[in-house]
């Protein structure tokens, strides 16, 4: 984790302890009287662990003093009963931090379990699952690591590393062809170079494509990333025939309400990549728990 995002982690696990505890933890200093303890996290399903930085973050903030030992790492699977984490502090704080860390690993492995789904039924083909942009608003950087932790790949992080040319973009613009020829122009201008802090050929221009003209127009236009949004498996078959035909060197992703049901047979059609929002919008939380162990 570079700098950058492990003060945006920070930063987003004091803000979830924050709004949990509130004034103080009204059960733990109630009704306990403080004294050292030994627990530890289990899981409770299957699946793919992402979600420990920020877990051993959340009981670190709370006490200083919480000795917390992960067991296992991001990536690596996990089944019933396995130990995940392993802590030894005072009660009332290990408790305090419970629900917080807990939740950022059972969203979390949600996201790297669902996505290693998707991996595994389009093992054999070429094709790789990518992430999107439909992230809850603030988790952006760990919902796109569990993502990779469930070996996908992720797409464009943001709004400045990468050129998607979509519908509305080319509707502005009036054609696809000056949408593009704008782009680029863009691109070579030492104001894109000063606010971006990049140069023109670090960066990818795809371009949205729905109809055999759109593509033909977008190849001709020299670009080499396709996004063929929202098409029956007949059309992408249609559109990626053609487009080998007239570049075998362009890039293509698929994407649009892709199921574990539909994602093998869109890999099926030679695509390279396909993107898929409900990895990271629609996730089945993991389950795991905190027991006191002594």
């Amino acid at each position: 984790m570079d700098k950058e995002h492990y003060g945006a982690v920070r930063q987003l696990v004091k803000a979830a302890l924050g709004e949990d505890i509130g004034k103080g933890d009204l059960t733990s200093l109630a009704c306990l009287e403080p004294a050292r303890i030994k627990a530890r996290i289990s899981a409770k399903s299957d699946g793919v662990l992402s979600g420990v930085e920020p877990a051993l973050m959340a009981f670190s903030f709370v006490d200083s003093a919480n000795v917390v030992k992960p067991v296992k790492k991001d990536g690596e699977p996990f089944r019933p009963g396995d130990t995940i984490i392993e802590i030894e502090g005072f009660n009332q704080t290990v408790l305090t931090a419970e629900r917080t860390a807990l939740n950022f690993l059972a969203h979390l492995s949600g996201i790297a379990t669902l996505t290693r789904q998707f991996v595994e039924k389009v093992a054999g083909t070429h094709c790789r699952i990518l992430d999107t942009r439909k992230t809850t608003p603030g988790w952006r950087y760990l919902e796109k690591a569990a993502v990779a932790h469930g070996g996908g790949h992720n797409h464009r992080f943001g709004l400045y590393d990468m050129v998607l040319i979509k519908d509305n973009h080319i509707a502005s613009a009036g054609t696809i062809k000056k949408a593009v020829e704008m782009t680029r122009a863009f691109l070579g201008t030492p104001d894109f170079r000063l606010q971006f802090e990049s140069r023109e050929e670090d960066i990818q221009i795809e371009v949205e494509v729905t109809t055999e003209s759109e593509l033909r127009d977008a190849i001709e236009a020299g670009v080499k990333r396709l996004l063929l949004d929202n098409q029956s498996v007949l059309s992408l078959k249609k559109l990626v025939a053609l487009a080998r035909k007239l570049d075998s060197t362009v890039e293509l992703e698929a994407s649009g309400n892709v199921t574990l049901e539909t994602v093998a047979e869109i890999a099926a059609t030679g695509v390279d990549f396909i993107s898929i929002g409900s990895i990271t919008h629609s996730a089945k939380a993991s389950d795991f728990s905190l027991t006191v162990i002594e």
